[in-house]
């Protein structure tokens, strides 16, 4: 939103500011094509914001639906749901994500739909634990006979009380698919150029680090800022949720 409102031009070129330092009209020096560093980095965050709030939007959805499914059925429905969520923890999530990547190709479209075919499975393991837990509550035995459908049991009686934990599950998944949106373009497996990304943005300044160490530690400073900032807004939420230490 800054990015939008703001007059920045992050493909500006000057060719005389080539690995510039810091200048009135560059809060944070050029970068090796001479375009604006602070300009392009909130334009890279606008982009990795988009991409971390997309994907945890679809993975929240699609892990949550498998979960509750697994943990209100049970039975050989859980145990087959369970069996495919345990091949994908077997390897790093990142590690897969890569994978994907290198198999779909670069590009945002395939970047955003190789971190959500990875992202879901942590929803999915903490909705079916919660959920097994769930469908033996009063409440919902109670629903059950009075003829209640299976959506309005699922939707309406138990992902409610689910909302806390996965709240907070969300939070820290932003800040990882932060990380992990920069590592794919490090790799150049993400955004591609001319658009900017701070993966890619740290790969270019790793090359000019000695004679341009203000384009690499801006970048890397932002990244680990905004990664922690999101970290430390999910130990609120988890401490404020916590019912059980909240009221002892």
């Amino acid at each position: 939103m800054i990015a939008k409102l703001l007059p920045l031009q992050p493909d500006h070129i000057e060719l005389t500011h080539i690995l510039g330092s810091t200048s009135q009209h560059a809060w944070l020096g050029y970068d090796d094509l001479g375009r604006d560093v602070f300009a392009r980095l909130l334009t890279g965050a606008q982009v990795s914001l988009l991409v971390a709030f997309f994907v945890t939007a679809v993975t929240f959805s699609f892990g949550t639906l498998l979960g509750l499914i697994a943990g209100f059925y049970g039975g050989w429905i859980d145990r087959l749901l369970m069996h495919i969520t345990d091949v994908f923890l077997a390897f790093p999530g990142i590690l897969l994500a890569i994978a994907f990547a290198a198999v779909l190709g670069p590009g945002l479209n395939n970047l955003i739909l190789a971190l959500s075919m990875t992202g879901w499975v942590g929803y999915a393991r903490l909705t079916r634990a919660q959920g097994l837990a769930l469908r033996n509550r009063q409440h919902v035995q109670a629903a059950i006979s009075l003829g209640a459908s299976t959506p309005r049991i699922m939707f309406k009686h138990m992902l409610p009380l689910l909302a806390a934990p996965l709240l907070v599950e969300a939070t820290y998944s932003i800040a990882s698919l932060i990380i992990a949106e920069a590592s794919l373009s490090f790799l150049g497996l993400g955004i591609q150029a001319p658009h900017a990304s701070w993966g890619a943005m740290l790969r270019d300044g790793v090359r000019f680090m000695l004679v341009a160490p203000h384009y690499v530690l801006a970048v890397g400073f932002s990244l680990m800022s905004l990664v922690l900032a999101i970290n430390v807004l999910g130990d609120q939420l988890r401490d404020r949720l916590d019912i059980k230490r909240v009221t002892s």
